[in-house]
């Protein structure tokens, strides 16, 4: 791997992570383009440590050790208030997740997977609550249970 390679791909999980932050910073979320910018290049970076056409079992360990290990930071971000049932933060989890995956993909040189899916992350996370509002519109009520469990 060339030193421009090297740097394309640490460019383009920080790209990754900051466009996916960007949104979410538009929604005033917790987590927002610093965030999303260190995890999309931080995985991007330990991906490229063990290139797959180096080290192909270890480059398998390094995605699956941060694939887990970045779900307790997505942990972090999910929050349930006393007074409300429903938790908030999960998308924001996900998202991070997700771009936790794209940046492995960016460091091990995958470029149709790290743009394809930055780019439906992306669609997905705009158009999010207008597919939601739509959904609940149409949604027929649910039937009710009479009691029974």
């Amino acid at each position: 791997m060339t030193e421009l390679e090297l740097l394309l791909r640490l460019v383009a999980g920080l790209v990754t992570g900051v466009a996916i932050g960007w949104q979410r910073t538009l929604r005033h979320k917790s987590a927002g383009i610093r965030t999303f910018g260190l995890v999309g290049l931080g995985t991007a970076a330990a991906a490229t440590l063990f290139d797959e056409t180096m080290h192909p079992d270890a480059a398998s360990r390094v995605v699956q050790g941060v694939l887990t290990g970045i779900g307790f930071l997505g942990a972090g971000l999910i929050v349930r208030r006393q007074d409300e049932t429903m938790p908030h933060g999960l998308t924001t989890a996900a998202a991070v997740w997700v771009t936790a995956a794209l940046g492995c993909a960016a460091g091990l040189g995958h470029w149709l997977i790290t743009t394809a899916a930055t780019v439906l992350a992306l669609l997905l996370l705009v158009l999010d609550h207008s597919i939601e509002h739509w959904a609940r519109d149409h949604a027929k009520p649910p039937p009710e249970s009479g009691g029974e469990v």
